[in-house]
C-alpha cells in the first residue's frame, strides 16, 4: 500500500508499512489539539433579532448568529458566528433572554448580566456604551427572571418587584413617563409580579394571582385592553386570573392560561394571530385559538409570526417573518401549521424572523431566516455568497441566466428549471410561491435557452418558438395584454433566434434577421421612432441583418451581421455611446467601425466585444462597472485593459462579467453582495479573476447575483441570496439541528491551518461538517483514514464550507486530513461512536 502523502519504499513489506502508518497516525492523534467541546443537554434557548443562545444543564451558555453589536457576548465584535461559541468561561448561568441586539442573563448566584447594543441604555449599566462581553448590572443578587425587548429590558426580583430600563419612547418601561432609563428603575410598588415579556415596544407581565397586565405602544391593539391607546403604566388585561405565561411580539401578543388554552391579540396583518380572527384584522382583546379542545404547552411571539408547542409535543407556527413564513417560503400563513412530524418538542423561543427550540432529549433546533447565521448553518449560511458555490451536484447544466432575485437555467436534456423569488410568477409555475432550489418548469424537454429579465422570462425552444411569462405591467410578454402570467405562453407563430428582456421591455431577433421590440417605451427604448408602449411585437426599422440585441433598463444595444453597432433609448449618462447625452427613439450607429461582435446593455451602461477580442464599455461608472480603472462616466466606448482574448460578456445591474478564450472568468463593478465572486464585497474598477480555475463555459449576471456553468456541466452561483436565488435556502422552513445532545459534539472553530471538522464525536451515517479558511481556493481534498492507515473516504470539497456523509464506518478513532491545492495540509481527529 502507498500512502497518498508519504510514499514508502516499495521493498518494505505490508506489515512494516502498516506499523509505520499506525505510529504516524497515533502521533498525529496526540498532536492534534482537541476542539472546543459543546455542552450538556440544553435546558433553555433564546432567539433575538438576529442571534440565538442556548443554556445547558452544565451551566454553560452558547451563542451564534449576529454579533455586530457584541450581542453574542463572545468577546471581540464580529459580524456573525455561524456556529455556537461559548459565552465567557462561566458555567453558572441560570436563565437567558435575547433582545433585538442585546442579551441579558441571570447567573445561579442571582446576579444579573448584560451585553450587546446599549444606545438606549438597554444594558442597564448606567451608560450607553455597548459591551461585547457580559457586564454585571448593579450589585443585587436577587434577580428571578429577565426579558430583553427591542431596545429595553424588564426584570423581576425574588421579592416580586418589577424593574425596567432602556428605551421608553412609547412608555414601554411602565414607570409613567417616556424618559429613557440607563439603570433599573422600579415599576410601581407592587411586589406580586411573577414573570415579564418585553416586546419590541410594548410589555406584558403576569402577577402571582394569575392576572395579566400590559403597557407601552398600542397602535395595533397589542395591549389587549380594548383600545389602541398607548399606556405608560401597567393596566390589567381583562378580568381573568388564570394566566400562566405571556409573550410580547412586534405588533401582537400571545398568552397561555393554566388550562392550556392559547390566546392572541393585536395585529393580524401577517397572519400572526392565525385563524383566531380574519386576516389583516386588528384584535383589541384576547381571542382563543383552536377552540375548547386545543391545549398548548408554551408559545412565543416573534416580530410578525407566532410559534407554539402543543401538549402532545408537536410544534406549530403561523404568520410571516418578512422573508418567509415559517413553513412555506415567500408568503403568509393565516392558519396554524405543524412543523415536521416530531412530537418531542419541549420549549421554543421566537426572534425577529427565526425560532429556536429544545427537544426533550436536550437537543437544540432552529428554523426561519438565516440572514445572520442565527440558524447556525455553517454550510451556505449567509444571505450572500462572496465566492462561487455549486448549485446541487448535477453535471448536466447547459446555460443559466440570472434575473432580479431569481434564476432560470436549461439542462442538456432540454428541461428548464427556475428558483428564487416569484413575485410575478416568473418561475413558470401555477403559483407565486418562491422556490429555494431548482424546480422544473412543466414537462417540456425541448428548451434551448432562457433569458431571465427583472420580472419576466423569455425562453426559446429548439424549434425556434419564443415563450414568455411573468411580469407584464408594460406588455413585456407580447401577448397583447398587461396581465401577469405565471406559465409559459408562445409569442405568435414566428421563429426566433434570440431574445433579451429588461425590467419593462423586450427585444428579440427572428431567424430572418429582423428585429422586434415590445413593452414600455417612455425613453424610446423600443427603437420604433415613438415613445408609445407596445403590448405586441413591433418591428425596429426595415433592416433584416440583425445578429443580436440586448435590452438594458431604459436603452437597447444591437449588433448587425456586418459588424456595425447600434443603440437607442435613454442616454442620460452616455449609455448609448454616441458621444452625447441625447436620448434616441430609433437606432443610431456608434462610430463608423464594423468590427463589433456582441454587446450587453444594463441599467445605465453598456459593454461590447469586438471581433479582435478587445472589450469596450461606456455609460455610468459610479461603481467601476466600465472596468477601465476609474469611476468616470464615458459617453463613447473606452477599452477595458489591453487583453485581446475576451470571448463573451454579461452585465448585471451595476457590474459585469466576461469570459476569456482560455476559460477564465473575470468580473468588475459593484460588489455589495459579493456578486463579483472574488471573495470580497469590495467594488472593483478593473477586471478581477473569479477563482483560479480556467474551466468556465458561460455566465449570467443578474441584479445582484451571478450564475455560471463550468465546462464539466456543473452550475455555480454567488452574490445576494435573500430569496434563495443561489439555489439553496437562506430561510429554513424545517428545523435544523444546531447542537446535538452529545457532550463531545464540537462547535466549529477554524484552526490556524484553516480547517475544522465537527462534530468530533458522531454516529455512523451522520453528516460531518467542514469549514476551511475563508481565503481557501476551490479544489481542496479531504481524506479520512482509520487508525490502521486505511483510507476510508476521499472527497473533493466544492466550497469553503459544507458537509460530507460519514457512511457506515466502524466505531473508533479516525483522522481527517485536508490538502489545499497549494500543498498546505491540516489534520483533525474524530470519533465514531
Amino acid at each position: 500500500m502507498t500512502n497518498n502523502y508519504h510514499p514508502f519504499n516499495a521493498t518494505w513489506g505490508p506489515t512494516n508499512r502498516r506499523w509505520v502508518l499506525l505510529s504516524l497516525l497515533l502521533a498525529l492523534l496526540m498532536a492534534v489539539p482537541a476542539r472546543a467541546q459543546a455542552p450538556a443537554p440544553a435546558l433553555q434557548v433564546a432567539a433575538g433579532g438576529g442571534h440565538s443562545l442556548s443554556l445547558h444543564a452544565d451551566g454553560t451558555l452558547w451563542a451564534w448568529g449576529d454579533n455586530a453589536m457584541g450581542q453574542a457576548g463572545t468577546g471581540p465584535v464580529a459580524t456573525q458566528h455561524f456556529s455556537p461559541v461559548q459565552v465567557a468561561a462561566a458555567a453558572s448561568w441560570r436563565s437567558i433572554s435575547a433582545g433585538n441586539s442585546h442579551t441579558v442573563a441571570i447567573r445561579a448566584d442571582g446576579t444579573l448580566w448584560a451585553w450587546g447594543d446599549n444606545y438606549a441604555g438597554q444594558l442597564g449599566d448606567g451608560t450607553t456604551t455597548s459591551r461585547s462581553t457580559p457586564v454585571q448590572i448593579g450589585t443585587a443578587a436577587n434577580w428571578q427572571s429577565v426579558s430583553a425587548g427591542g431596545s429595553f429590558t424588564l426584570a423581576v426580583q425574588q421579592d416580586g418587584t418589577l424593574w425596567a430600563w432602556g428605551q421608553n419612547t412609547d412608555g414601554q418601561l411602565g414607570d409613567g413617563t417616556t424618559t429613557r432609563r440607563l439603570a433599573p428603575v422600579q415599576i410601581g410598588t407592587s411586589a406580586a409580579w411573577r414573570s415579564v415579556s418585553a416586546g419590541y415596544t410594548h410589555s406584558l407581565a403576569v402577577r402571582t394571582d394569575g392576572t395579566l397586565w400590559s403597557w407601552g405602544y398600542n397602535a395595533f391593539g397589542q395591549l389587549g385592553d380594548g383600545t389602541t391607546t398607548d399606556r405608560p403604566t401597567p393596566a390589567q388585561v381583562g378580568s381573568a386570573a388564570n394566566w400562566q405565561a405571556a409573550s410580547a411580539g412586534g405588533t401582537h401578543s400571545v398568552a397561555l392560561r393554566t388550562d392550556g388554552s392559547l390566546w392572541l391579540w393585536g395585529s393580524n396583518g401577517s397572519g400572526q394571530l392565525a385563524n383566531a380572527t380574519p386576516a389583516g384584522q386588528l384584535v383589541l382583546v384576547p381571542v382563543r385559538l383552536g377552540g375548547t379542545t386545543s391545549t398548548w404547552r408554551s408559545a412565543a411571539a416573534g416580530a410578525f409570526f407566532t410559534v407554539a408547542v402543543h401538549t402532545n409535543g408537536t410544534v406549530w407556527d403561523w404568520g410571516t417573518t418578512g422573508v418567509a413564513w415559517m413553513g412555506t417560503p415567500f408568503g403568509n400563513a393565516y392558519a396554524a401549521g405543524q412543523i415536521g412530524t416530531n412530537a418531542t418538542w419541549q420549549s421554543v423561543s421566537a426572534g425577529y424572523a427565526h425560532a429556536v427550540a429544545v427537544r426533550q432529549d436536550g437537543s437544540v433546533w432552529a428554523w426561519g431566516s438565516n440572514y445572520n447565521g442565527q440558524i447556525a448553518r455553517t454550510a451556505r449560511s449567509q444571505y450572500a455568497s462572496f465566492s462561487p458555490t455549486q448549485v446541487g451536484t448535477d453535471t448536466n447544466w447547459q446555460r443559466a441566466s440570472a434575473g432580479q432575485q431569481y434564476t432560470a437555467a436549461v439542462r442538456t436534456d432540454g428541461t428548464l428549471w427556475t428558483w428564487g423569488s416569484n413575485f410575478y410568477g416568473q418561475l413558470g409555475g401555477p403559483s407565486t410561491t418562491g422556490l429555494p432550489g431548482p424546480q422544473q418548469v412543466g414537462t417540456t424537454t425541448t428548451w434551448q435557452r432562457a433569458d431571465a429579465g427583472l420580472g419576466h422570462v423569455m425562453a426559446l425552444q429548439q424549434s425556434g418558438t419564443l415563450w414568455t411569462w411573468g411580469r407584464n405591467s408594460d406588455g413585456q410578454l407580447a401577448d397583447g395584454t398587461t396581465i401577469q402570467r405565471d406559465t409559459p405562453a408562445q409569442v405568435g407563430t414566428a421563429t426566433w433566434q434570440s431574445a433579451s428582456g429588461s425590467p419593462s421591455h423586450t427585444v428579440a431577433v427572428q431567424t430572418d434577421g429582423t428585429l422586434w421590440a415590445w413593452g414600455r417605451n417612455t425613453d424610446g427604448q423600443l427603437g420604433d421612432g415613438t415613445t408609445t408602449r407596445r403590448t405586441a411585437p413591433v418591428r425596429v426599422g426595415t433592416a433584416a441583418t440583425w445578429r443580436s440585441a440586448s435590452a438594458g433598463y431604459t436603452h437597447t444595444v444591437a449588433v448587425r451581421t456586418d459588424g456595425t453597432l447600434w443603440t437607442w433609448g435613454s442616454n442620460t449618462v452616455g449609455q448609448l455611446g454616441d458621444g452625447t447625452t441625447i436620448s434616441r427613439n430609433s437606432p443610431v450607429q456608434i462610430g463608423t467601425g464594423a468590427q463589433w461582435q456582441s454587446a450587453s446593455a444594463s441599467k445605465d451602461f453598456t459593454v461590447a466585444l469586438r471581433q479582435d477580442g478587445t472589450l469596450w464599455a461606456w455609460g455610468h461608472n459610479l461603481y467601476g462597472q466600465l472596468g477601465d480603472g476609474t469611476t468616470t462616466a464615458r459617453t463613447t466606448p473606452v477599452q477595458i485593459g489591453t487583453a485581446t482574448t475576451w470571448q463573451s460578456i454579461s452585465t448585471g445591474e451595476t457590474f459585469a462579467l466576461a469570459l476569456r478564450q482560455d476559460g477564465t472568468l473575470w468580473a468588475w463593478g459593484r460588489n455589495n453582495y459579493g456578486q463579483l465572486g472574488d471573495g470580497t464585497t469590495t467594488n472593483q474598477p478593473n477586471p478581477v479573476q473569479v477563482g483560479v480555475g480556467a474551466a468556465w463555459r458561460s455566465v449570467g449576471a443578474g441584479t445582484t447575483h451571478t450564475v455560471a456553468v463550468r465546462q464539466d456541466g456543473t452550475l455555480w452561483a454567488w452574490g445576494e441570496n435573500n430569496y434563495s436565488q443561489l439555489g439553496y435556502p437562506d430561510v429554513f422552513e424545517q428545523p435544523q439541528q444546531v447542537l446535538p445532545n452529545t457532550p463531545l459534539a464540537a462547535a466549529a472553530a477554524v484552526a490556524e491551518a484553516g480547517f475544522a471538522v465537527y462534530p468530533t464525536q458522531l454516529a455512523a451515517g451522520q453528516l460531518l461538517h467542514y469549514q476551511l479558511s475563508p481565503s481557501a481556493a476551490p479544489g481542496a481534498e479531504l481524506t479520512v483514514y482509520s487508525l490502521t492507515g486505511r483510507r476510508v473516504a476521499a472527497h473533493r470539497l466544492p466550497a469553503a464550507a459544507g458537509t460530507v456523509a460519514v457512511g457506515q464506518w466502524p466505531a473508533g478513532w479516525y483522522l481527517a486530513r485536508l490538502r489545499y491545492p497549494d500543498g498546505r495540509t491540516a489534520t483533525s481527529r474524530l470519533l465514531i461512536q
